[in-house]
């Protein structure tokens, strides 16, 4: 397992990270939106978010590939620009899919931010360069991550100041399906440390423990999880981390 040099990342384990925000589709407030990560700052909560690019470069705030489970739209986000997602409304809330340079502009350091690339497994690094721009100048607590390792590389040799971390779940759900054998064993047992060098671990609680995980808190390497749903989870979960990223509650905090 990879050895961290000293980082300063104590805001990523102090609190319970909102997954996608605060939200609560009753209440009309969405994964990823502004609303969301605004209710998460009112509770002084880390937000974890996702990213991915538009179809002219830009860096957007939003889980899914596809726009129709959030959306009154469809298709890939990949096939619009960032003006045309920017116009898109979110189906069941308030707000429309904002970029991450609006996100880190409404955050303003308030709270943490842990931020999730997404990846076609494609080889590419245009989000992650996009990103690195995005929060060069941001001089607040921000993280980046990813199940795929190369963006995560990219970081290591071209942007070592950033945070970084790994997302891993232990490469079995039927999604890998498109990886070959090699590239799923190699993400399961984290062959790519020598290359990602990452900061920390956010790791499926359902794959806790693991071998990953013991030899990671060996060395100090945080291990943070997802995605916890209640206070039960929590507590059987921070047996084997350092901290949870939650939804669905308001976690119990000293």
């Amino acid at each position: 397992m990879w050895r961290p040099t000293d980082r300063k990342l104590d805001w990523l384990t102090s609190r319970p990270i909102a997954h996608r925000g605060l939200h609560d589709l009753k209440r009309g407030v969405v994964e990823n939106s502004l609303p969301a990560f605004e209710a998460a700052i009112r509770y002084d909560f880390p937000i974890e978010c996702d990213v991915q690019l538009s179809g002219d470069g830009e860096a957007m705030v939003f889980h899914d590939d596809t726009l129709e489970r959030l959306t009154s739209e469809a298709g890939p986000v990949s096939a619009r620009t960032a003006k045309q997602l920017a116009r898109i409304s979110y189906r069941d809330g308030e707000g429309s899919i904002p970029t991450l340079v609006q996100m880190l502009g409404m955050v303003a350091g308030r709270v943490g931010l842990v931020i999730e690339l997404k990846s076609q497994w494609n080889g590419g690094t245009c989000l992650v360069a996009r990103v690195a721009e995005c929060i060069d100048a941001y001089c607040s607590d921000v993280a980046i991550m990813s199940f795929d390792p190369v963006p995560v590389a990219w970081a290591a040799s071209n942007a070592p100041n950033i945070s970084r971390g790994i997302v891993a779940d232990g490469a079995t759900h039927s999604d890998y399906d498109k990886l070959p054998l090699s590239a799923r064993l190699s993400l399961r047992e984290m062959r790519h440390v020598d290359a990602t060098r990452p900061h920390f671990l956010s790791l499926d609680e359902n794959w806790l423990p693991c071998s990953v995980s013991r030899e990671a808190r060996q060395v100090q390497l945080p291990v943070i999880c997802w995605t916890i749903r209640s206070e039960q989870n929590a507590s059987d979960a921070l047996r084997w981390c350092d901290q949870i990223t939650f939804e669905g509650y308001l976690p119990k905090t000293s």
